[in-house]
């Protein structure tokens, strides 16, 4: 029997702007304090320094406040928010050389970070959530752009922690929050099913993968991890394999190895 279809899970868009905000105010203030032996360190992401990866981050909260000032589409939303996570491979190339020319024009980082935050924040104070925003992959409500950005802010987070030692950047629980939710159920969508169950406490559980369905007791099939190991799994910071044999993932089951299903995001 095919397992029921859920529904789509939903994000509270006040709660979404205030983590967008708040995450995004986390890094600039760790950014303000980064010496330029720092800003040269190398990062996770091949080819990009402390410095380019502290530029993408305006950039990836800066593309809001740019489809917010051009024209709405006149089109109807064509991107979900479970679709999103799997359009991201496809324009890593071009990002990657904006990101460089960005953080090549801006030499003042925190006057970069000022600018941006001024102009989301005053963009934001009036949009509607409902509003639609065009990408390079099709149009998005805003609210649902907003939770997208929830997982650039904490990806990249984690990103700067690790290249920096002692950085530390903290993380808003709400950004934390939807952006393991948002990965968590982009898991169930590629691999729809009721066989394994993928617990990331203490924000989100899911069901997925083919198989017999699991109703009662302790389920046959069972992952477990934090919710930092996951977003390292899902957007290939950290390998399967490797995850388990550090034990940061539990897995039990003859299904519960995901490693053919990871990473989500290119």
């Amino acid at each position: 029997m095919p397992p029921a279809k859920k529904r789509a899970r939903t994000y509270d868009p006040a709660k979404i702007r205030t983590a967008v905000l708040t995450q995004f105010g986390n890094v600039r203030q760790a950014v303000r304090t980064l010496t330029p032996e720092q800003l040269a360190l190398p990062t996770r992401l091949e080819g990009w320094t402390v410095r380019d990866l502290a530029a993408h981050v305006t950039m990836a909260v800066e593309t809001v406040s740019h489809n917010l000032d051009r024209d709405e589409p006149a089109a109807k939303p064509g991107l979900t928010l479970l679709e999103w996570p799997f359009t991201t491979a496809v324009r890593a190339e071009g990002i990657s050389d904006d990101t460089q020319t960005l953080a090549t024009a801006n030499p003042d980082l925190d006057a970069l970070y000022t600018r941006t935050e001024e102009r989301v924040t005053h963009r934001l104070a009036s949009a509607p959530g409902d509003r639609l925003i065009g990408s390079r992959t099709g149009a998005m409500t805003l609210a649902d752009f907003l939770v997208t950005r929830t997982v650039e802010l904490v990806v990249h987070t984690d990103d700067l922690n690790a290249a920096v030692p002692g950085l530390d950047i903290p993380y808003d629980r709400q950004a934390l929050a939807a952006c393991t939710r948002l990965l968590a159920d982009a898991l169930a969508s590629k691999a729809p099913g009721g066989s394994t169950e993928v617990r990331i406490p203490p924000y989100a559980v899911v069901q997925c993968v083919e198989g017999p369905r699991h109703t009662r007791g302790t389920p046959p099939n069972v992952v477990e991890t934090d919710p930092l190991t996951w977003i390292r799994l899902a957007t290939g910071r950290v390998g399967w394999q490797d995850a388990v044999a550090e034990a940061k993932v539990s897995a039990s089951g003859e299904r519960a190895d995901l490693g053919g299903l990871l990473p989500l995001m290119g």
